[in-house]
C-alpha cells in the first residue's frame, strides 16, 4: 500500500495535475501510456515489478489496491478542506462530499473516516462559506465547467 501511495501520481509528471472534474478519459489514457513508456525504460526486473504494481492498482481487486485508492481520494478532500474556502469553485462544495464515496465502501473503517471528513467539510462550509455578496463567484448552482470560467 505504501508503494502504491508513493508512485500513484507519477504519471502526472508527464501531463500535469488536472483537477478531477476536468480530467477526461483521454487524459487518463495519455498519462497511463507515457508512464508505461517511462517504466519500460527501467531494467527488465524493475520494470516488471513496477508494471505489475500498476496493473494491480488499475484493477482495484485487492484490498491493498482498494485501500490505496480510498486513501488517495480522501487525501484530496482533506487537502481541499485545508485550503481557504474562498478558493473553492461552486461545484466543489458538492464534490467534497461525493469524492471518494464509492472508494471507501469496501471497508467499515474507511467509511467511518469518510464520514468524519464529511463532517469536517460540512462544518467548514457552514462556518466559512462566503455569501454571494462577499464573493465575485457565481451563486451556488451555477457551476462553471472550468477554473478559467471564474
Amino acid at each position: 500500500v505504501i508503494r502504491m501511495c508513493l508512485i500513484h501520481d507519477l504519471g502526472e509528471t508527464f501531463t500535469g495535475d488536472i483537477p478531477v472534474f476536468m480530467k477526461t478519459d483521454n487524459n487518463e489514457k495519455t498519462e497511463a501510456q507515457l508512464l508505461k513508456e517511462w517504466v519500460s525504460s527501467f531494467p527488465a526486473e524493475t520494470a516488471g515489478k513496477w508494471l505489475a504494481l500498476y496493473e494491480e492498482m488499475e484493477k482495484l481487486e485487492t484490498r491493498e489496491a482498494k485501500l490505496y485508492k480510498a486513501l488517495d481520494k480522501l487525501e484530496a478532500v482533506i487537502s481541499h478542506n485545508e485550503s481557504d474556502i474562498s478558493t473553492w469553485l461552486p461545484l466543489e462544495y458538492d464534490l467534497q462530499l461525493t469524492h471518494g464515496r464509492d472508494n471507501v465502501r469496501f471497508s467499515p473503517y474507511m467509511q467511518q473516516l469518510k464520514q468524519a471528513v464529511d463532517a469536517w467539510t460540512l462544518h467548514k462550509i457552514e462556518t466559512e462559506k462566503p455569501t454571494d455578496e462577499q464573493t465575485d463567484q457565481p451563486a451556488a448552482g451555477s457551476c462553471p465547467e472550468t477554473r478559467d470560467d471564474r
